[in-house]
Order: C-alpha cells, then sequence, then structure tokens
C-alpha cells in the first residue's frame, strides 16, 4: 500500500489485537537487523521508505548482510515468529499456486513454509489472483479436510497441534462475511475476466510464441439473417460532436439478452421462466410490468441497487454507434439466489444461460445441467462475456451456442487453440473459418449456430438425413458432422431501424422451434424471421411476433434462398 494508508492500516490492525487482548508483533526488516514488534517511529520508517523490499525465507540472508528493510511476507513471518515463540500469525491473504503453475512449477514459498514451521496461520484465505484450487490441492486435496465454527475450536486445534509437536503448520482460512459476500464474488468475476482477457490478447496458439499475433479485432454484434442495404443508399448519417448536443430521436425500450429470449418464446407460445435480478426502483417496477406476459417468478426484486440500464447510440442504418452500461446488478444473479430453482430447472425441457451473470452460477447451472441431464443453451452475449463457460469444464456440459464469428474465436483463444489473426470477409473464407472453430466445440456441444450478419447463419452439428441433428441425442453419436449455410434474408434499405434484439429473435426462435421438434431447416427459419421482424421494428422484441406471424405456415409460404451442405471432417 502506498504512504499514508499502508501505516493507517497496520495502526488499525494492531488495535484490533489489542482490544481482543492479546499483544501485536508487527514483523519486519529494519536496516539489516529482524523486528519482532515495531514501536510507531519503525512502523512510520518502514511505511516511508521509497523502496521497501518483500523478504521471504530465500531473501533474509541477503536482506540481513546488506542493511537493507523491508516488509517479510507470510514465510519470512512465519519463520520469525517462531524463532520468537509466536504460535499464532494474522495476515491477509496467503500466497499459493500460480495460474498456469501446472506448467511453470511458479508456487509460493508460503505453502512450502506451511509444511515446516510449526506455526497458526489466519488469513482470508489464499489471494484471488491465484489458482485457488491448484493450491488446495498442494495443502490438502481439493476441498478443505477439517473446519472449526469459533475462535474457542481454533484455539484447541492450535494448541493440539503445538502439543504433538509437529513441525508442520496450520492454515485457518476465514470465509468473506456474508454481508460482504456480493463483493467477493464480484472481485472472483474481475480476476477471471482479467485472466480470461490476458489469455486471448496473449494468444493461446501453440505456435508461434505467444503474443506474436494480434487478437482479432471484435466487430459490432452481427446482423443475423438479414443482408444489409447498399452502402450508397444507407441514409447518411450527421457527423457526431463529442462535448455538445447532437440531434437526434430518443425511445425508450425493454431489453436485456436473457429478458429478450425469454420474451421471443413467450410471444411464440413456449412461455419460459426468466430469472435475473432488477432493482427495487420505478424502473425495474416499470419493466415488470411491461413483461407481465411474461413468467417473472425468477426476477428478484434488490433494494439498493439499480436496475440494468443500457443507452445506446444508433446510426441511421440501424447500426450500433456507442453503448453505455450500467449492468452491475448482474452480480446479484448469484449460484445461491439460483439454487432455489434446482427442482425447476431439474424438469426442464432447455435451459438458457446469457453471458451476463457471473462465472460461478454458469458452473453451477451447468452442474445441474449434468446431474438431470437437462440440455443447455449459451448465448454469449459480446466477444468479452463468451468465454466464461470455457474457463472451466463447464462447456462440455452445454449442448448449444450461438456466437458471431468473433465470439466463436474467444471460445476457441480460450480453450487454447489457434484463430486467425484477422477475420475473413470473403463469403467461401468465413464459412471455412467458422466451421474450423466450431469443429473442437462439437465434441461436446450437440449444435453450434454462428450468426454471420449479412452473410446469414451457418448450423453446425450431427447430420441426419442432410441436415443437422437439432434435438439433443441420449446415445454417443453414430452419424458425422456438417454444417448448413442459411443464406440471409434480403431486406430493402429502409427495413432496418434496429439491430440490437435480432440475435436474440433469431436464437429465442430457434429455440422454440426445437422445443417443438421442428427440423433444424424448420427451425433456423423461423429465427431468420423473427430477426427481420427485430430488424424493422424500434424493439428489440417486436410487439408484431405471435405464433401466427412467425409460425410453420409462415415460413413455408416463403421463398428461401437455398441452404448449402459442407461436410466436417473427423
Amino acid at each position: 500500500m502506498p504512504y499514508p494508508q499502508n501505516l493507517s492500516t497496520a495502526q488499525e490492525v494492531e488495535a484490533m489485537v489489542r482490544s481482543q487482548g492479546a499483544t501485536p508483533a508487527t514483523i519486519a526488516v529494519l536496516q539489516g537487523r529482524l523486528h519482532v514488534g515495531l514501536s510507531h517511529d519503525q512502523l512510520l520508517f518502514l511505511s516511508r521508505s521509497p523502496a521497501p523490499l518483500k523478504v521471504s525465507r530465500r531473501d533474509l540472508p541477503y536482506v540481513l548482510s546488506r542493511a537493507l528493510s523491508g516488509g517479510t511476507t507470510v514465510s519470512g513471518t512465519m519463520l520469525a515468529a517462531h524463532r520468537a515463540s509466536i504460535p499464532v500469525f494474522v495476515t491477509g491473504g496467503v500466497g499459493g499456486v500460480h495460474r498456469d503453475g501446472e506448467n511453470s512449477m511458479d508456487v509460493s514459498a508460503d505453502l512450502t513454509e506451511l509444511g515446516r514451521t510449526p506455526i497458526a496461520v489466519v488469513s482470508a484465505g489464499v489471494k484471488s489472483i491465484l489458482d485457488i484450487g491448484r493450491t488446495l490441492e498442494f495443502l490438502s486435496g481439493f476441498t478443505s479436510p477439517h473446519n472449526v465454527t469459533n475462535a474457542e475450536e481454533a484455539a484447541e486445534l492450535i494448541e493440539a497441534m503445538l502439543s504433538v509437536g509437529l513441525q508442520s503448520g496450520v492454515l485457518l482460512a476465514v470465509p468473506i462475511p456474508e454481508e460482504h459476500a456480493a463483493a467477493g464474488e464480484i472481485t472472483q468475476e474481475a480476476v477471471r475476466m482479467a485472466v480470461a482477457q490476458a489469455s486471448v490478447t496473449r494468444g493461446a496458439e501453440p505456435h508461434p510464441p505467444a503474443g506474436s499475433r494480434p487478437r482479432p479485432r471484435p466487430p459490432a454484434r452481427s446482423r443475423p439473417g438479414a443482408a444489409p442495404p447498399r452502402r450508397e443508399q444507407t441514409p447518411p448519417t450527421p457527423p457526431r460532436a463529442f462535448g455538445q448536443t447532437n440531434p437526434g430521436s430518443v425511445y425508450q425500450s425493454y431489453g436485456g439478452v436473457g429478458r429478450n429470449i425469454a420474451d421471443c418464446m413467450a410471444r411464440l407460445g413456449e412461455p419460459a421462466l426468466l430469472i435475473s435480478a432488477v432493482g427495487a426502483d420505478t424502473q425495474g417496477e416499470a419493466l415488470l410490468s411491461h413483461c407481465s406476459h411474461m413468467d417473472t417468478r425468477g426476477v428478484a426484486r434488490i433494494p439498493g441497487h439499480r436496475t440494468a440500464t443500457y443507452c445506446a447510440v444508433i446510426t441511421g442504418g440501424g447500426e450500433l454507434s456507442l453503448g453505455l452500461g450500467d449492468m452491475d446488478i448482474h452480480q446479484q444473479i448469484t449460484a445461491q439466489y439460483v439454487t432455489q430453482f434446482e427442482d425447476l430447472l431439474s424438469t426442464a425441457d432447455l435451459i438458457c444461460l446469457d453471458g451476463n451473470i457471473p462465472v460461478s452460477t454458469i458452473d453451477y447451472v451447468c452442474s445441474v445441467s449434468r446431474k438431470y441431464a437437462v440440455p443447455v443453451w449459451y448465448e454469449p452475449t459480446d466477444t468479452d462475456k463468451a468465454p466464461k463457460p470455457f474457463l472451466s469444464d463447464s462447456w462440455r456440459n452445454l449442448s448449444y451456442t450461438s456466437p458471431n464469428l468473433a465470439e466463436l474465436c474467444a471460445m476457441n483463444q480460450t480453450l487454447g487453440l489457434p484463430t486467425p489473426a484477422v477475420l475473413p470477409g470473403e463469403v467461401g473464407e468465413v464459412l471455412g473459418c467458422a466451421v474450423a472453430l466450431c469443429r473442437p466445440l462439437l465434441e461436446h456441444l450437440q449444435c453450434v449456430l454462428v450468426t454471420l450478419g449479412p452473410l446469414g447463419v451457418l448450423l453446425c452439428g450431427e447430420q441426419e438425413g442432410g441436415a443437422v441433428r437439432l434435438s439433443p441425442r441420449k446415445q454417443p453419436r453414430t452419424h458425422g458432422l456438417c454444417a448448413v449455410h442459411y443464406p440471409a434474408v434480403p431486406l430493402t434499405p429502409g427495413d432496418v431501424v434496429n439491430v440490437s434484439g435480432a440475435g436474440d429473435s433469431l436464437a429465442g426462435a430457434v429455440m422454440a422451434g426445437a422445443l417443438r421438434g421442428l427440423g433444424a431447416d424448420d427451425s433456423v427459419r423461423l429465427g431468420l424471421l423473427a430477426a427481420c421482424l427485430s430488424l424493422a421494428s424500434p424493439h428489440p422484441i417486436a410487439p408484431s411476433l405471435s405464433a401466427q406471424t412467425v409460425s410453420l405456415e409462415t415460413i413455408q409460404s416463403h421463398a428461401w434462398p437455398q441452404p448449402s451442405c459442407h461436410w466436417i471432417g473427423q
């Protein structure tokens, strides 16, 4: 910590210890001498030191011999405390196995010190930026072998450890208090996403060296199933001037990826339980009122939090120019909250997840899917959120996903698979790239539906009768894989009003078709028709969408471009 926060924190911790009737002994190395217990002046000296060192067991001889100063790490503090016959040491977070530690062998000296120095270390647990699972595995297997419920039990445990003369320590990890659990989940979520983004940024290809190829620049969310108007026919958009008011039309609509998909399915006669969260505010009230035709029993109303709000600036051609999102409330859709719906999830025909919810919630739902054999559809939302299930083995429990090409790249990169440096633009190259990126996912997924904007959609999966089998298989795959390309529905220049809900309309209508037992061709065409209605509406899900306007009869009377089938090698 920087001065003066470092000094005030140390003083506050010492005051807490004294308030419980114990004597604090802050440990540090000052000018080549190891001190157990610091005066105010010594704390001040250390806090203002321009370049203090981190002193572990390994560093102690050098720092002492060179008359240097520094704060001791967990391993250094344990060693000094043990020499001074102090049996209990409290710290913030302990070190452990670093991420990718199975390859780099980067393991903190804190762990080995715990194995040879009889000190009780009380902490908040393993630092969030480390590989917590492998750290626990290093210490004791993946789960903690024992627990104590109060200070008296902890004291008896420490006394027993010291009495038998073990030359090893004991680590007591204190859970995050319940009132701060949400903040802890936000921290974990931030760490997971930062690690995923770092992995994507440096590249995950086995050949050439990491970082030698740039990450594909993600385009705006593709318009599925609609050919764009010719550029010269697009109404011109006035230039935007930042720092001043720009002319435009303002309207309010109700969106959210999960809400949009549930809205689409409800309008098509396939109602779905929406599990989400809104604030106890006027926006939340208005949203729930607007969604009265939907099953919103699973939507929590949380006081003190704002309903998620998204402000989008749309160009004259219907494309997104700028978006601002206040989405913090998504972190309240925790695994703990979703557990109350496990009975409903276990009997569902299909579970749909979007990428806005926390990774831990995605992992929990995927575990429910595996336990009860319920298919899961993952809508990745955007390139930053697309990797969430792929940060663990949760993705192996997905049955369907509906990414665009950039999101599909992000999924592959998270799995450590090679991806193109630049996304192709020509139709043949796009299809070839999409097929190659889908192939590894199909080892576990039933189908991958890739939205290709003006080029239409590509459905990849097990072939059955010259098409992709859409219904989940209950037995191991017996047929080969294929990819079917459905060209876009041509649109006139004035057709496109807003592209923000087209992908959600597509996914929701395809899900509705699958739930009705329709084949892949009919289900995808339901999706394409629903997307066209969305593109022509200022609302993400067109109010005109219904079981009558988008039906088997309407798609059968439509003149569709001929799809093409491509075989995928085993």
